[in-house]
């Protein structure tokens, strides 16, 4: 069983001296030196810097003027931990985090590798060999640059760009470490690749970059689970995540984010869909102070199709501001976006589904749905379903419903010698059931156990 209650606590500092407070072009010119980056990744940085302090803040979702940009620490890793492909190596006190997680016992049942990243660094990568002689590709970030400086060029920044909005620029200035998958044409990774991101200093930015290549005809899957200990001044999480999957290709990724409660979670992600592709989203969102992040897909080939399941948990003080986008930008595109929040002690869940049907996009199908779960008077739930449609050959629909726990439903439990709390979580558990079911087993057991811990009026457990 995965203890997920000791991640709270941060572990020994490792930081190097120099990672200081607040964003320069002297900082930016740093980081890209001492990750000895090539000179089109400087230029990168720099461009997306002068783009960010141009940028207005959003003018839509949750109350953000408690982030104080020069506050932050853009840069830190973890002393001299090197990037090693043995576990053993791993320092004690950072294997602890990672091992209240599973990744040892997940890897050795059933994950085809796991990366860690800490703070700005990877810290554990790890490959099983077969996989590599398929010709994958798994490694972190700032490997994969320098590895396969071509290939990383030709897809960094392309689904999202620097232009997009203000986080986005930041990332592109201030981006360290993250994931780099590529499956090349034909190859099918039967086992799920597993990251996990954990931000441990005090006032620390995290900005880990996600670049997954999927070739035409392949097949994978992902899963990334994050975390931070609790502090008493703001942590921002301005991750990218950048998916391509080819023709005929499939992939799907997962994700379970528990920030602690002094985080802003403001990540971005976008999937681009090429002809009779699949694209899949499972994700579960809890812990932040500020949530604003809605992963999009553009369905550009014809044929192709997009799936998006989501949890939001808003307790206390907290706004989940979720949901999803997807562009049908082809003929007989498809997609289904379903989403479940839950609110509790005031906690305000807001839910934001776009579908866009692009003129010529024919045979197009969309459905969205929205259920949100109040569990007291306090708590607030707003749905925002959009349809932008241009199209006239298309079916699109949405429903949405948002409600709380009759009385009816409590009493048939009381009648059966039910406890209030245990029937509150059985409703609780059944209502999130469509949505974790798909999960991995371990990772739906740690989906589970987060909700639980809020249930329990825990709060985040970061």
């Amino acid at each position: 069983m995965i203890d997920i209650t000791q991640l709270e606590k941060p572990n020994q500092s490792r930081y190097a001296k120099k990672a200081k407070k607040g964003l320069s072009e002297a900082m930016i010119r740093y980081i890209s030196k001492d990750k000895k980056e090539p000179d089109w990744m400087l230029k990168h940085r720099l461009q997306s810097y002068e783009i960010f302090l141009k940028k207005s803040m959003p003018k839509f979702g949750p109350d953000l003027s408690e982030l104080n940009f020069d506050e932050i620490i853009y840069y830190a890793k973890p002393g001299k931990i090197k990037n090693t492909h043995s576990w053993k190596n791993v320092p004690k006190d950072i294997k602890r985090t990672f091992e209240r997680l599973g990744i040892p016992k997940a890897e050795r049942k059933y994950l085809a590798g796991a990366g860690a990243q800490y703070e700005s660094q990877s810290v554990y990568h790890n490959l099983k060999e077969k996989y590599g002689k398929l010709g994958i590709i798994f490694e972190d970030m700032d490997k994969a640059l320098n590895l396969y400086p071509e290939l990383v060029k030709k897809y960094f920044m392309k689904a999202v760009t620097m232009r997009d909005h203000k986080f986005a620029a930041l990332h592109g200035a201030v981006w360290s470490g993250g994931t780099f998958i590529y499956i090349p044409a034909g190859v099918t990774v039967d086992q799920p690749l597993q990251a996990y991101f954990r931000m441990n200093a005090k006032s620390m930015g995290q900005f880990e970059h996600t670049l997954i290549i999927v070739e035409a005809g392949a097949q994978g899957s992902y899963i990334e689970g994050c975390s931070a200990p609790k502090y008493d001044s703001p942590s921002l999480h301005a991750g990218l995540v950048e998916i391509f999957v080819g023709e005929n290709a499939r992939f799907r990724y997962s994700s379970v984010e528990n920030w602690s409660r002094n985080t802003f979670n403001l990540n971005t992600k976008r999937a681009i869909v090429d002809k009779n592709g699949i694209m899949e989203w499972v994700s579960g969102n809890m812990g932040s102070k500020r949530t604003m992040l809605y992963p999009c897909s553009i369905l550009r080939g014809e044929g192709s199709r997009a799936d998006h399941l989501g949890i939001a948990f808003a307790n206390g003080d907290q706004i989940q501001d979720t949901g999803a986008k997807v562009v049908h930008a082809a003929k007989n595109t498809s997609s289904k976006i379903v989403m479940k929040s839950i609110s509790k002690n005031g906690g305000e869940s807001i839910f934001r589904g776009m579908v866009k049907i692009l003129r010529g996009a024919k045979g197009s199908v969309a459905h969205l749905k929205c259920d949100s779960l109040l569990l007291d008077d306090k708590s607030k739930a707003n749905t925002i379903p959009a349809l932008e449609i241009d199209e006239n050959d298309v079916s699109a629909g949405h429903e949405a419903t948002t409600g709380k726990i009759s009385d009816e439903q409590m009493f048939y439990c009381a009648s059966r010698g039910i406890e209030p709390d245990t029937a509150t979580g059985m409703i609780v558990n059944g209502f999130i059931e469509p949505i974790v079911k798909e999960l991995p087993l371990e990772y739906a057991v740690e989906m589970n156990r987060l909700i639980e811990l809020e249930m329990e009026e825990a709060g985040a457990v970061g």
